[in-house]
């Protein structure tokens, strides 16, 4: 799935915060229109059409700047289509999703003798990532927003994900991790999204709780020892419902681990199918 369609899709499923957010003013009874626009060279692929009241949004989202045609001259061809269609004024916003090479005049209008059309651009790396963090709808986006410090924005996102009712918490992860991708490594979203899983787990919370109440009636370090056998059962419990039952000489290599190795299983472990991932994990360690 294409970056860009990712984003046609949730705008799609929650017009009225897309159509909020690039208008800066509330919007509701937003509808989507299933417009046609299919007379070369418009392809509407990843474009929205939103129905307001008396106007129509047109939402294009680019990953890159460059297209064929140009895209001043694709936003005036779709502003003509739509117009005649419709006959209602038309705001047309295209959401650049990643910032050009340097140098790069980002152009928002089309200009030859005595035509001029003018569109709106928003530049994903300008906005402020608060108004991403505190909306379900926009929170896939906000990884992409303005920041000093993106690893601890990808954190934060995490942190919004994980307070997601549960029903929307996988979609909004999955398109949330697809879009990261276009600024963070590969390896980094996992890990910091399988840290996320782990604190948020009831269960961890629980072992969590349950030692720090342990460390301050027997003393910090016999809470720790205990917090620490509670974590070895917790990954113990995870690892079998992963990959089935484990045989007891794979036990006796877990209970073995230092706290450190076990912290790292309890990340990989997330991406363990069968018997066998533990297995060459744990003879990497050898």
């Amino acid at each position: 799935m294409s970056f860009d369609n990712v984003c046609k899709l949730l705008s799609e499923k929650y017009p009225s915060s897309f159509a909020s957010w690039v208008l800066g003013t509330p919007q509701s009874n937003v509808e989507v229109l299933k417009t046609e626009l299919s007379i070369e060279p418009i392809r509407a692929d990843y474009v929205t059409f939103l129905q307001l009241s008396g106007r129509i949004l047109h939402l294009e989202f680019q990953t890159q700047l460059e297209s064929k045609p140009p895209l001043p001259l694709r936003m005036l061809d779709y502003w003509v289509r739509l117009y005649r269609l419709y006959r209602l004024p038309i705001t047309q916003v295209v959401v650049l999703l990643l910032p050009p090479a340097p140098d790069t005049i980002i152009e928002t209008a089309f200009s030859l003798e005595n035509t001029r059309h003018e569109y709106h651009v928003i530049k994903m790396w300008e906005e402020n990532p608060e108004r991403f963090l505190n909306e379900p709808a926009l929170l896939p986006l906000a990884p992409l927003a303005a920041t000093t410090q993106p690893r601890i924005l990808l954190q934060q996102v995490v942190e919004q994900v994980n307070q997601l009712q549960r029903a929307q918490r996988p979609e909004i992860s999955a398109y949330t991790q697809i879009l990261a991708g276009l600024k963070f490594k590969k390896d980094l979203i996992r890990k910091i999204f399988q840290e996320g899983i782990m604190r948020e787990s009831v269960i961890y919370q629980e072992i969590l709780s349950r030692g720090e109440e342990i460390g301050q009636k027997l003393g910090e370090q016999r809470g720790q020892k205990l917090g620490e056998q509670r974590e070895r059962s917790l990954i113990l419990r995870l690892l079998t419902r992963r990959v089935g039952e484990l045989p007891q000489q794979t036990r006796t290599r877990i209970d073995a681990l230092s706290l450190e190795e076990l912290e790292n299983l309890g990340e990989a472990l997330l991406d363990f199918e069968v018997l066998v991932d533990l297995e060459v994990w744990l003879s990497a360690l050898e």
